[in-house]
């Protein structure tokens, strides 16, 4: 049975489920996306996303017209097999297609390009082997990507990532529910100090950076939330 945390964008609130690995993910229509294939190879108890992303995958599914084999998914940040700010640790991205012929993937890809539901598409020439698309939103604190800025009030899946990791590094920041409040702040500016950073309390492109380095594939800790 896995903890399910969703990001409901219309409502800016935080949804919990407890679904078991065969059962449909939240939002997810027909059964087209269960919580072993949004899973796929994390072992974590707890798993994230947001309500537009799962209802992207429904307009993708239905416009492709057939099964899409999903390879990656969600990924927590202390297990890592991505990069530093990658949109799998925050649950709105899926690597597809990797078991298609080349001509059914190429459909796949051409179809999530014009489809218009994903904030991104990776071109073919960086994924030949499988598709990459995603539903990431907000401004990024980074000019060359990645996460959003977080501050104290922020709430959203990305909040979600950074007590992820402030909790992995002993931190504490009360809890794991995707709500900037005040434990939260007081972890993020502690772990600032620590890290010789600006404790100003915001979670912004220097912050993001060193928080996902230092945890980024390293493994769990007796602090980590799971």
């Amino acid at each position: 049975m896995a903890k399910i945390i969703v990001f409901n964008n219309d409502t800016d609130r935080m949804e919990v489920y407890y679904k078991g690995e065969s059962e449909a993910m939240p939002y997810n229509t027909n059964a087209t996306l269960r919580v072993r294939e949004f899973r796929g190879s994390s072992s974590s108890n707890i798993l994230w996303t947001t309500k537009r992303c799962m209802q992207s995958w429904n307009s993708q599914r239905y416009i492709f017209g057939g099964p899409i084999p999903v390879g990656f998914a969600f990924k927590r940040p202390y297990e890592g097999g991505h990069g530093n700010q990658s949109q799998h640790y925050a649950g709105v991205a899926f690597d597809v297609g990797q078991t298609l012929t080349l001509s059914r993937r190429t459909a796949l890809y051409n179809s999530a390009r014009n489809s218009g539901v994903w904030s991104y598409v990776e071109p073919i020439s960086i994924t030949p082997t499988w598709v990459h698309f995603d539903k990431r939103f907000g401004t990024p604190a980074c000019a060359t990507g990645g996460f959003p800025t977080l501050r104290r009030g922020s709430v959203s899946n990305y909040v979600l990532i950074a007590q992820d990791d402030l909790n992995t590094l002993g931190f504490r920041t009360g809890g794991l529910d995707g709500i900037f409040g005040l434990e939260t702040q007081r972890a993020v500016s502690n772990y600032q100090r620590s890290a010789g950073l600006t404790a100003d309390g915001i979670v912004g492109c220097n912050t993001w950076r060193a928080l996902q380095e230092a945890v980024v594939g390293t493994g769990p800790t007796s602090t980590t939330i799971n």
